[in-house]
């Protein structure tokens, strides 16, 4: 499965670029999870969201519809990442799984000043649970670092199952590795001056990475050996750059796929 998406699904320039004029804002997440589909959840990094709001997200989205979820920032923007668990479970324990199938991967984003410190990272891996009230979790984290591009960082994240954001940024290193059975990728160098965000031979050049992804290869310069080959879900969100074009580059390249 191959879902593209956005980060959140209210942002004032979308109600001239996305949303019709006789949808309500109330109904937003209705239309957008029917445009798309996933969204990640950016509210939950800033503060704490109640079972009753994931609940209502459940309610409110089609069947099939997946959302990723980005965790709490005082659990990942701190000196010492082995002493988060207060932080994680806090988070965990919010509510989240009351999205049941809908529930995508967890997303640990880490500042651009967070530098690899390879003990205190596996004592942070070491801390997220492989489920949380029988719903499986699956994890991803975002490093922004470029001390992060090593081998040592690969073969962590493998052992531990957490898959490596990759980033199309003008700002952070991208990491090619697959590290679990699915990818995230966060595309972020949308064009205002494009409609659709990125150009169609840019889109075109995204459509094959994901569907590479999907069936097992690592498009891409990887740090270490190629994991091995099978299928895999992957996610893709549009992100920051031209963040008014991103739902339009994320409906265009939904389109590129099929």
């Amino acid at each position: 499965m191959i879902r593209v998406g956005i980060g959140g699904w209210s942002f004032d320039p979308w109600r001239k670029t996305f949303y019709p004029k006789e949808v309500p804002r109330a109904r937003e997440l209705a239309y957008a999870s029917r445009a798309l589909t996933s969204i990640e959840i950016n509210g939950t990094y800033y503060r704490t969201q109640s079972p009753k709001s994931f609940r209502q997200w459940h309610d409110e989205t089609p069947d099939g519809f997946a959302f990723s979820v980005k965790a709490s920032r005082f659990a990942t923007n701190r000196r010492v990442l082995g002493e988060a668990g207060p932080s994680i479970a806090r988070f965990l324990e919010s509510g989240l799984t009351e999205l049941k199938t809908k529930l995508g991967p967890i997303l640990w984003q880490f500042a651009p000043t967070k530098k690899f410190d390879e003990p205190d990272f596996e004592a942070f891996l070491k801390l997220l649970p492989k489920a949380q009230d029988g719903l499986r979790l699956r994890h991803a984290v975002e490093v922004r670092h470029a001390s992060f591009c090593s081998e040592s960082f690969v073969a962590l994240a493998r052992k531990y199952e957490a898959a490596i954001v990759f980033a199309d940024s003008e700002k952070y290193p991208p990491i090619a590795d697959v590290t679990a059975d699915f990818v995230y990728a966060r595309l972020m160098r949308a064009k205002a001056s494009v409609k659709t965000g990125y150009a169609s031979a840019e889109l075109k050049r995204w459509k094959d990475y994901a569907k590479t992804w999907a069936d097992g290869g690592s498009p891409g310069e990887t740090l270490a050996k190629a994991a091995p080959k099978k299928r895999r879900d992957v996610f893709v969100y549009m992100i920051n750059g031209a963040k008014e074009r991103a739902p339009a580059a994320a409906v265009a390249l939904l389109e590129q796929l099929q």
